[in-house]
């Protein structure tokens, strides 16, 4: 198993002009001992969807200069990005081809798709991933757990097709298994009670172990609708009819365990609906269909009692990356620091140093992998 970093990670570096995209590689490559994959946001790291010839000689100057290798490019799908419609079909796929060769061109060996990205729209672009050596990773993100439906859909059709070159890109969101603390002095600070966010916590144990007084499948959901229409369903008692039997069993658990609650104590149990609760198993026998893995964290704290190591006490990180060892997983997890947004609310002064926090990430990576 290799090690690398999502660039993501240095969003907040790169917005203050702290760290520039040379500076991000570099210090992957200088002071990241073991790590040497880079992965990236196209839209984020260069003028998308042409960065010009000179862009492209000065990216592979840094990475022979810094020792670095492009591993993953994440791309997006913007459907709404013309002002008289919504993409078709074929003009999202006709997209993605061009974001397969702009990958190639910079030397990616895998292409990352959001986990939205319908099927139909990646077969179509596969034959010229294929021709070319690329690989394309449907992401798995929570709340969606690797037993769903877009999972099974991928294997199926890669088992179908006998491609190489089809897979999915696990995020390890989803083996979290209760809300950040950094996330939930967020919601503190934005009025919610402590016994709500103590609620959030005990709920989302019992959901592990499946003993929470109600039932939830988000596995066709993505985080974001699941919590735009938590907002809805407090504002007017209707929501989408997947979510009724959830959100009315979060709203009752609330009134049982956080006195007078409000609309933000609601919300922050709610939290315990955004994890997916996967099976590590299950990436094991799924090991061989990986192309990337998000090495997805928020806070990385010190381990009490062990000077020099840290942990992100939300996520499980052990037994999933046993999993993917066993599984015979030889490719990337690449750090994703997405901690730093639960902060941004706060003054310069107190915002989290996310090069600190993704060099203690990696610490635990070696650590966790080398066992």
């Amino acid at each position: 198993m290799k090690l690398g970093v999502s660039l993501y990670s240095y969003q907040q570096a790169q917005f203050f002009k702290e760290l520039d995209l040379e500076g991000q590689i570099r210090e992957v490559g200088e002071h990241l001992p073991g790590a040497d994959g880079i992965e990236l946001i196209d839209e984020m790291s260069f003028h998308y969807p042409d960065p010009g010839e000179g862009f492209i000689r000065r990216w592979h100057g840094w990475m022979d200069r810094y020792g670095t290798v492009p591993v993953t490019m994440d791309v997006g799908m913007d459907v709404l990005q013309f002002r008289d419609h919504v993409m078709s079909f074929d003009e999202c796929a006709d997209r993605l081809r061009r974001d397969i060769q702009l990958a190639k061109s910079l030397g990616f060996r895998n292409v990352r798709t959001l986990s939205v990205v319908p099927l139909e729209i990646i077969a179509r672009a596969l034959p010229l991933a294929e021709s070319l050596d690329i690989r394309l990773g449907r992401e798995i993100h929570q709340p969606m757990p690797l037993e769903g439906r877009q999972v099974q859909e991928v294997i199926e059709y890669a088992e179908r097709t006998g491609t190489n070159h089809l897979g999915i890109v696990p995020d390890f969101g989803i083996f979290q298994t209760r809300p950040s603390e950094v996330l939930l002095e967020w919601f503190q600070r934005r009025g919610a009670k402590p016994e709500a966010c103590q609620a959030a916590v005990d709920l989302s144990l019992l959901l592990e172990r499946g003993e929470a007084p109600l039932t939830v499948d988000m596995s066709l959901h993505t985080a974001g609708n699941l919590r735009s229409e938590f907002g809805r369903f407090l504002k007017t008692g209707s929501c989408e009819p997947d979510f009724t039997d959830a959100f009315t069993g979060v709203r009752r658990y609330t009134d049982e365990h956080v006195p007078d609650p409000r609309d933000v104590d609601y919300t922050v149990v709610a939290e315990a609906l955004m994890l997916a609760r996967t099976s590590p198993d299950l990436l094991r026998e799924l090991a061989g269909y990986v192309v990337n893995v998000h090495g997805k964290f928020y806070n990385m704290s010190p381990v009490p009692g062990q000077p020099g190591q840290f942990q992100d006490i939300s996520i499980d990180y052990e037994p999933a990356l046993r999993a993917l060892q066993a599984g015979g997983y030889d490719g990337y997890v690449d750090s994703e620091y997405e901690g730093q947004r639960f902060f941004q609310d706060r003054g310069r002064e107190d915002l989290m140093d996310e090069v600190e926090q993704v060099r203690r990430h990696q610490e635990m990576l070696r650590r966790l992998t080398a066992a």
